[in-house]
């Protein structure tokens, strides 16, 4: 950031991770285990480990998505390391040794990298590791930081590829990277590789080897400065006049950073400019040159380096912080949600696995889905599955140990388990619930909270209130509770759908969810096949046919009890903060579309959970931005699908700690508040944005040599402006520094609700292959020359490719109102422009340039409404143009009403119209004159001062008193004008400061008169003319039609 505000804390790697430490690094299917070094380099950037032949493997730690240990790590099924590593012996103490690392570009392509230690302290190395993977620097780090990481990936690790090879010379072991390495790392462009190696004076061969030693930091950002030259920094240069110079100033530099660089959002009290002295300190950081650094100056090679650098971040970093209140109720907060969560595919075909809920865990999501159905004999092990499909099977019992292991390894806040039960049976539902208590433990919230009691008008806990503790979403059936009847339904014993509805899902009056489930009996009869296929195709598939549950499972249910959506009247009445409904996002489209009041006020109270409907057999994503909009909390997307909806949902969770918890919007959480989310006028309290985006250059964005484009999407209320940009593309193939110099920026103007807008920038080849993306939620954007570094569709951070932007996020002010806003902006500038308009330092009084007349509509003619025409002719304009006279019949003919509408001219001659401007520039000419009468006396007042003062000065005493400026009793005094400035001296300045200070106070308030004024005589303007007024040359106007004309 270019202020004082915090930056989060640096990270930071222990000592024993850098150290490293002895392993035995083993692979299941060569049955192979090699001793290894592992260890972390100091920044935090890869785990590598080095094998006893002194090759390296690495991996970046931003694709690390878990560590595990001991029984949660994986096991050797080879039976040769098995007994290398004596596992069945329990006093070889093998699980406490056991290290497993996950990594992998999205949440399916996983790789398990296992090793087993010589002490038992994996402990340890799995939790530092981990923390450095979850610390928001990794993913989020500053430009300079990826340039940092390529460094030190060719100095330390570069090449699993055998790129590094180490030579013994004198006694010591030196490293010498190829060649050939530099070429496969910026393949775009090999003659440019070739011609920066040569003039940071490298071997070129390719075969020719490089000491390491000689290639260190200096001369790596030569090379990168002559690989990727930067020439559109010369435009900074001639924004601040400093091109002549091949330098900026201090007092140039410290413009740009506070004026150009700063966002004016900023409170200067808690974020104030950048002072002088510090930014000395950032020329001495980032200027290459000491010298030109004790000068005071920063060179263009310096300024790319500050640019680049965590002060200039795109994001404001405290928002990856957790910064938002953790105290409201959970109904006040967006949750990140997982729909069908088992699948890693399609939802019709394809594997499901334990894994995933892991990951989706590990990536922040705090409500999961699970899809319980019924174990066959002999075990009766309830499953997990996606019903009548063909996806796999996997036991309930392994997805509940998966889930007990990584349920708060990112987020301490509460995990909500959204069961979808098929279980009809007793015995299995009672397993299923002490799977639940034994496994979870204290982690299950099995009572409410005694300060939350579950009760109508009460409020739901906040995510503070539930740290650690996991929620079961299950039905809950009051009626079995309190009978004791849960047993007695036998094993072959089936409920019609219209039974399993009764309970907490009573049937109630209202408006019913899109498919009723007791819609025809003759539908359960269906075979198995032809079911499967309309549940596919069904929008609501199977959540529609769960069953009721049991006393084991219901006692686990508390502040998420489901309940059969009726209507928004229904829940208002009943008032249960604790109950939810389940809508598909076809459901939830067609009330937010009829009903969106209701169903916004229906989510200040209570939680609503949105999933895709049932034929997105492709596990497609809906636009989720819709639903956040109204202030549904649970919108659940199909997490193993990395499409745009996943992207928007995963970067919007990226804040906050990455909690798995969002603070709405005060007007969709305050019960006082109103919201029309189809609103095009301004919202109350709320100040429009404009965001302007102009791209101006990329960095390395491909590996290949091609032309590229960049598009800018806005995510925000449906009435907001244009949602998309695209720039040309690149005129010549150069994916290395393509530079878009005659770039238009891409403006948005009137963004209505800026906390509930984001926007996509992406980065596609000209064959429209993706390249990179981020998504920028706006009150986290930072104004100003930011360089993006992109991510991949996954998510993940991609170290080379970047783009350099310019963004400016100001208050939205509309065209008509630009100048006042400029003159309450800084009265004294507009001031100063006046002046030199009008030497009389007078009041403009300009005519409003456009006014928007909208003439009234034409009586009705009825016996009980009949105007009196006086006279047979329009009045005569004061204009040059004459109209023939018109003869009005009672009973006008019938072409009469197809007249065209007024124009303009007649419009402006209208006697009333001539009337109203003649009063108002009346008006005008006496607020002039009272102003410029005010002013002269200010003027002549301090005049009288200056001539007693000059006269005093000139002599070298006070000859007289006169009254002294700050208020203390009129005396004389000797004056000394031969050394320094005299008391004398002072008071001259003083009286000119104050004069200053009166005229510029007397010019604001002048200025804010005018405004009100002219506020005043645009809306008489703007009033419909009198009923009884005739309008010229148009004695019939057709009924209905109102004609809006700008003067």
């Amino acid at each position: 950031m270019t202020t004082e505000c915090p930056l989060p804390a640096q990270i930071a790697v222990e000592s024993f991770l850098v150290h490293g430490e002895k392993f035995i690094k083993w692979d299941d299917e060569s049955g192979v285990g090699s001793p290894v070094i592992l260890r972390v380099d100091a920044k935090g950037y890869f785990l590598s480990w080095t094998y006893q032949n002194k090759q390296v493997e690495c991996l970046d730690i931003t694709s690390i998505r878990d560590t595990r240990i001991g029984t949660f790590a994986k096991v050797p099924k080879n039976p040769k390391i098995r007994e290398i590593f004596n596992v069945e012996n329990p006093e070889s103490n093998f699980y406490s040794k056991c290290l497993t690392v996950v990594s992998g570009p999205d949440f399916v392509n996983l790789t398990f990298d296992n090793f087993v230690a010589f002490k038992e302290n994996v402990v340890k190395w799995s939790k530092h590791i981990l923390n450095i993977v979850i610390h928001p620097f990794s993913h989020n780090a500053p430009r300079s930081a990826f340039l940092d990481k390529m460094l030190v990936g060719v100095c330390t690790v570069l090449a699993s590829d055998a790129g590094t090879f180490p030579l013994i010379s004198n006694g010591f072991t030196e490293l010498w990277v190829c060649v050939s390495s530099f070429y496969q790392m910026f393949p775009a462009d090999r003659k440019r590789v070739e011609a920066a190696l040569s003039a940071c004076h490298l071997p070129k061969l390719k075969t020719d080897m490089i000491n390491l030693e000689d290639f260190n930091e200096v001369v790596f950002q030569q090379f990168l400065a002559q690989l990727c030259p930067r020439p559109e920094i010369s435009q900074i240069f001639d924004l601040l006049k400093a091109k002549a110079k091949p330098f900026l100033t201090r007092d140039q530099l410290c413009h740009f950073v506070n004026k150009i660089q700063r966002d004016s959002r900023l409170n200067e009290e808690l974020c104030p400019p950048l002072q002088p002295a510090q930014i000395q300190s950032l020329i001495e950081k980032y200027e290459p040159s000491n010298i030109t650094a004790r000068k005071g100056h920063l060179s263009p090679e310096g300024l790319i380096l500050y640019l680049s650098g965590p002060e200039n971040s795109v994001l404001f970093p405290d928002k990856l912080l957790v910064n938002q209140d953790m105290t409201q109720p959970l109904s006040h907060y967006y949750i990140n949600s997982s729909h069908n969560t088992y699948l890693t595919a399609g939802q019709f075909s394809g594997l499901s696995s334990p894994e995933m809920y892991r990951q989706v865990l590990l990536a922040g999501c705090r409500c999961v889905e699970l899809d319980c159905w019924k174990g066959r004999p002999p075990d009766e092990e309830p499953i997990i599955t996606h019903g009548f499909t063909m996806t796999t099977e996997i036991f309930f019992k392994d997805v509940i140990e998966a889930i007990a292991e990584s349920a708060f390894k990112t987020s301490p806040y509460p995990l909500i388990l959204s069961f979808e039960n098929h279980v009809d049976s007793p015995k299995q539902q009672a397993k299923m619930a002490d799977y639940c208590r034994t496994i979870f433990g204290d982690m299950l919230l099995t009572e409410p909270l005694e300060k939350y009691p579950l009760k109508p008008g009460n409020p739901l806990p906040s995510p503070k209130d539930l740290m650690g503790k996991i929620l079961i979403k299950n039905k809950k059936n009051e009626a079995v509770k309190e009978n004791g009847q849960a047993g007695k339904r036998g094993k072959g014993t089936e409920l019609s759908s219209c039974e399993q509805n009764t309970g907490s899902e009573s049937s109630e009056s209202g408006e019913a969810v899109e498919d009723d489930v007791c819609e025809n009996e003759e539908e359960a009869e269906m075979d198995g096949e032809d079911e499967g296929l309309r549940k596919a195709e069904s929008d609501e598939g199977t959540a529609a046919q769960e069953v009721r549950a049991y006393e084991e499972m219901s006692s686990l249910v508390n502040y998420i009890q489901p309940r059969k959506f009726d209507s928004f009247d229904i829940a208002k009445k009943i008032n249960k903060s604790y109950s939810i409904s389940s809508f598909t996002e076809t459901k939830a489209l067609d009330l937010i579309m009829k009903l969106s009041g209701e169903f916004l006020q229906y989510n200040k109270r209570q939680m609503s959970r949105i999933y895709p409907k049932g034929t997105r057999v492709d596990s497609s994503n809906y636009n989720p931005h819709i639903f956040w909009i109204i202030g549904c909390q649970m919108v659940a997307l199909n997490f193993q699908t990395t499409d745009i909806p996943m992207q928007l949902n995963s970067c919007l969770f990226e804040f906050n700690g990455r909690s798995g918890y969002l603070l709405k919007h005060e007007f969709l959480r305050r019960p006082d508040k109103k919201f029309d989310p189809f609103t095009s006028d301004h919202i109350d309290t709320v100040v429009s944005n404009a965001l302007s985006i102009t791209v101006i250059s990329g960095q390395f964005l491909s590996e290949r040599s091609v032309k590229c484009y960049v598009e800018v999407e806005l995510f925000g209320l449906p009435s907001d402006p244009k949602r998309k940009f695209r720039t040309k593309m690149n005129s010549e193939p150069n994916s290395i520094n393509p530079y878009w110099k005659d770039e238009m920026p891409f403006v948005f103007n009137k963004i209505l609700l800026p906390d509930l807008t984001s926007v996509r920038i992406a980065v596609f080849e000209d064959s429209g292959k993706f390249i990179g993306h981020r998504i920028l939620p706006l009150p986290a954007i930072q104004p100003g020359y930011r360089q993006v570094c992109l991510l991949s569709e996954s998510n993940q951070p991609l170290t080379l490719p970047s783009l350099f932007l310019h963004i400016e996020i100001k208050d939205y002010v509309p065209d008509t109102l630009a100048d006042f806003s400029k003159a309450l902006t800084n009265p004294i500038q507009h001031a100063s422009v006046r002046e030199q308009r009008t030497p009389a330092m007078k009041t403009p009084t300009e005519q409003p340039e456009e006014v928007l007349i909208c003439p009234p509509s034409p009586p009705t003619l009825t016996p009980t409404n009949n105007p009196t025409l006086t006279t047979p002719h329009p009045p005569t304009p004061p204009s040059p143009i004459s109209h023939p006279p018109l003869s009005i019949s009672p009973h006008p003919p019938p072409h009469l009403w197809e007249l065209e509408p007024l124009n303009v001219t007649e419009l402006r001659n209208h006697k009333a119209f001539v009337k109203l401007l003649k009063k108002q520039e009346k008006e005008m000419k006496e607020m002039e004159r009272r102003d410029a009468k005010r002013t002269e006396e200010l003027t002549n007042r301090h005049s009288s001062l200056f001539a007693q003062l000059h006269a005093s000065l000139h002599r070298g005493f006070l000859s007289r008193s006169f009254p002294n400026i700050n208020g203390e009793a009129p005396g004389t005094e000797t004056v000394d004008c031969t050394n320094g400035p005299s008391p004398m001296t002072w008071k001259v300045l003083e009286l000119k400061e104050k004069l200053e200070k009166e005229l510029s106070s007397l010019r604001a308030e002048q200025l804010e008169g005018v405004k009100k004024k002219k506020e005043q005589h645009i809306t008489e303007v703007a009033l419909p003319l009198p009923p009884r007024f005739p309008l010229p040359h148009t004695p019939w106007a057709q009924p209905g039609s109102v004609t809006h004309t700008r003067l």
